[in-house]
C-alpha cells in the first residue's frame, strides 16, 4: 500500500465515525509489529472509551497507547518516545492545532506517522486540526460507513442527544454529556436550528 523509503512520511486514516478509522490503523500497527519495527501509540485524555492506556475500535480490538493529557498537548508525544520508527496517533481530532507540527517534526526525522481522527464535527464542518493533517500527509484514506436511517454511504456524524438531534449552537466536544451518536449520510444528517 505505502512506498518504503528512506525517509519518513505521514499518512492520515479519517471519515466518519463508526467508519473502521482505528481498526484500519490497528491495522497497519499488527502489520509494522509482524514486520518487527518498533511502535509507539498515543491517545488524548479526553478519550477513555476502552480504557485509561488503550486505543480500541468498536470491533473490540485494542492497543495499548500512551495517554496524553492537555498540559503537556502533542509535544508530549515526541517527549515519550524511544526511538520508534512508527507512531500512531488516534482520535487526533481532539488535540490541538499543534499536532501538525508534531507530526511534519516526526516525519522529517524518517518516521512513519498515522494519525486517525474524525474529520468533521458533529455540524458537518471542518475538525481541526485533521483538515491541516491530510493537507501536508503524504497519504490520506476516507473511509465511509453506513448511514443509520438509510443505508447509503455515510461522512456525517449525527450527535443525538436524549434521542433528538443536536442543536446547531452545542459546543463541538461535550465531556461527560449523554449523548450518542450514529453515522449519516448528507441527506439524512439534521441539525436542530430552533
Amino acid at each position: 500500500m505505502h512506498a518504503i523509503t528512506g525517509s519518513g512520511w505521514l499518512e492520515v486514516i479519517t471519515g466518519s465515525m463508526f467508519s473502521g478509522k482505528t481498526e484500519e490503523l490497528l491495522r497497519r500497527l499488527r502489520r509494522a509489529e509482524i514486520a518487527g519495527q518498533e511502535v509507539a501509540v498515543f491517545s488524548p485524555a479526553v478519550d477513555d472509551r476502552y480504557g485509561e492506556t488503550t486505543i480500541g475500535s468498536h470491533a473490540d480490538r485494542t492497543w495499548d497507547a500512551v495517554v496524553i493529557d492537555d498540559e503537556d498537548g502533542p509535544w508530549g508525544i515526541v517527549d515519550r518516545l524511544n526511538g520508534e520508527k512508527v507512531v500512531a496517533v488516534d482520535e487526533a481530532n481532539f488535540f490541538s492545532g499543534d499536532l501538525v507540527d508534531v507530526c511534519r517534526r516526526l516525519a522529517e526525522d524518517d518516521r512513519r506517522v498515522i494519525v486517525s481522527g474524525t474529520d468533521q464535527t458533529f455540524r458537518g464542518e471542518p475538525f481541526d486540526p485533521l483538515p491541516a493533517l491530510m493537507a501536508v500527509a503524504e497519504y490520506v484514506d476516507k473511509l465511509q460507513a453506513i448511514c443509520s436511517v438509510c443505508g447509503e454511504p455515510a461522512t456525517r456524524n449525527q450527535r443525538l442527544i436524549g434521542g433528538d438531534p443536536a442543536h446547531v449552537d452545542d459546543p463541538t466536544i461535550m465531556v461527560g454529556a449523554e449523548e450518542s451518536y450514529e453515522a449519516r449520510c448528507r441527506n439524512c444528517h439534521v441539525l436542530r436550528r430552533e
